[in-house]
């Protein structure tokens, strides 16, 4: 395996887990570590998988091919530890990322996090964990936002959990029905939009409320 096929399979590991499987063995389990933690914890790997690719696992854990309760352990481990990391960048680095050019950094992405942040709180970390490239930024914007260590370790864990079960167990049971398995993001778009109208109507009815002359 030449390098570019190497980087092509990192990129597109849902999608080739099964040859990773067959062909590394347990050491599935340090890539799918390495991927999570990466992509949880540093900025500049924000176009790692994420959703489907603990929901593939998950679906290989019914064949046989990885054992489920190890898998869900080391990936809550990886995804707590990467937003740790993250957060602790962003604490270290603070508001000089909205003044300085760093060129690793997506802005765009970063103010896109910082605002719906501003809006949400705590509630982003938890969203945040089913949404792309959002999901990579959004402990990183909690330590540029100094929220306290505390806080953000109740919603860092509360979040990978709900994240890492729902996606390994809802593979694992459905994963190798096909129209669940190619529509997967939707389904995934769907549930959160779901989760978010409800927070972005009450925060407009209390706008309106505002507004309105006593």
């Amino acid at each position: 395996m030449d390098f570019l096929q190497f980087i092509d399979m990192i990129l597109h590991v849902d999608k080739y887990l099964g040859t990773v499987i067959a062909q590394y063995g347990t050491l599935v389990y340090v890539v799918l570590f390495a991927i999570v933690f990466c992509e949880t914890g540093l900025v500049i790997f924000p176009f790692l998988p994420g959703d489907t690719l603990l929901f593939i696992a998950g679906a290989f854990c019914a064949t046989g091919g990885m054992n489920i309760w190890i898998l869900i352990i080391l990936l809550l481990v990886a995804a707590i530890a990467g937003n740790t990391v993250n957060y602790w960048i962003g604490s270290a680095i603070g508001h000089k990322v909205f003044t300085h050019d760093y060129k690793w950094l997506d802005k765009a992405a970063l103010h896109r996090t910082h605002a719906f942040y501003e809006n949400h709180g705590g509630k982003t970390i938890i969203l945040s964990r089913f949404i792309p490239i959002v999901r990579t930024f959004a402990p990183f914007v909690a330590g540029v936002s100094e929220m306290t260590f505390a806080k953000f370790q109740f919603f860092n864990i509360t979040g990978a959990l709900i994240w890492v079960v729902s996606l390994v167990t809802g593979g694992y049971f459905f994963g190798n029905i096909p129209i669940i398995r190619d529509h997967l993001n939707t389904i995934v778009l769907i549930g959160v939009g779901a989760a978010v109208v409800p927070l972005a109507m009450g925060g407009l009815w209390k706008l309106y409320r505002k507004m309105m002359p006593s």
